[in-house]
């Protein structure tokens, strides 16, 4: 198992008048390869957990083992920890400070002490994989677009090779085609490097398209854990909590109220349209 989260809790100003869980007892296994989507409201400590993965955040209570081994052992590596779960934040800008793209992606690199030739070599199969050719290597990245950026911020984190790549809200701020193109790139990651996934989203559409496993967030606890399938079926208890499922799923139970058979695990717009082409030719041969 790439992660294991035992009984993990953070608090903030613990001991203190202001004292608030961000995290109580959570309890989540990550298996090696897995696509998860993690949702929740601001403030349910979706993104607090996230930086616990990779060390930025330390526990006040629980465990977190990587590969079997406790992150809080002493004389555990945080650095290489951080090489092995790479985590891209919301705003990309906030990881961006280089002269141009290409000193930006050597970075992490360079950090893990590696020859010169190596450096170089992670950083153009990075920003080959993210869609950055060589026309870019040399550009400011402030200059870039939003999509621009993103992209570059996370060839910067796949430079240092990954096993676990967490990205926060990553489609944010950007128009529906740049959001359709990075979610493909991360598609597209997991696909082919087999990488572990985890994607903090506020768009139930996109978790439902991308994701295989999803996970819910409620004031620092964990509430659902299961295919979105299995989550949306609650949807009316994610409402109760400040989330939803995908629109297709109202118009699929609108659809079943007045009697039209339509599946109602039906979670994306193709799922739909497949469903009622299905149900339209069945109908058809039948008169």
């Amino acid at each position: 198992m790439a992660i294991e989260i035992k009984d993990l809790c953070h608090i903030y100003g613990q001991d203190t008048i202001f004292e608030q869980y961000a995290l109580k007892n959570v309890n989540i296994t990550i298996g090696d390869g897995e696509f998860i989507g993690l949702i929740g409201h601001t403030g349910s400590g979706k993104s607090t957990l996230t930086q616990h993965l990779n060390g930025l955040l330390k526990a006040s209570s629980g465990d977190i083992l990587y590969n079997g081994e406790s992150i809080y052992k002493e004389g555990y590596s945080m650095k290489t920890l951080r090489s092995k779960v790479g985590l891209v934040f919301q705003y990309p800008e906030h990881q961006l400070f280089e002269v141009d793209v290409f000193s930006d992606v050597c970075f992490g690199p360079k950090n893990l002490g590696l020859p010169q030739e190596e450096i170089e070599s992670r950083a153009k199969e990075a920003l080959s994989l993210v869609g950055l050719d060589e026309s870019f290597y040399k550009q400011s990245p402030f200059e870039l677009s939003g999509g621009q950026k993103r992209r570059v911020a996370i060839a910067g984190v796949l430079a240092m090779k990954p096993e676990v790549l967490i990205l926060d809200e990553p489609t944010a701020g950007l128009d529906p085609r740049g959001r359709d193109d990075i979610l493909g790139l991360v598609a597209e990651l997991h696909k082919n490097q087999g990488m572990t996934i985890i994607l903090v989203s506020h768009s139930m559409e996109d978790v439902a398209k991308y994701v295989s496993r999803l996970i819910v967030m409620n004031h620092g606890e964990k509430v659902y854990d299961g295919t979105p399938k299995e989550v949306f079926r609650h949807y009316k208890e994610l409402e109760t909590i400040g989330l939803a499922a995908p629109q297709i799923t109202y118009v699929v139970h609108a659809l079943r109220e007045r009697g039209i058979p339509v599946d109602e695990d039906v979670t994306t717009v193709e799922e739909a349209r497949d469903e009622i082409l299905k149900l339209w030719k069945k109908e058809e041969s039948t008169c």
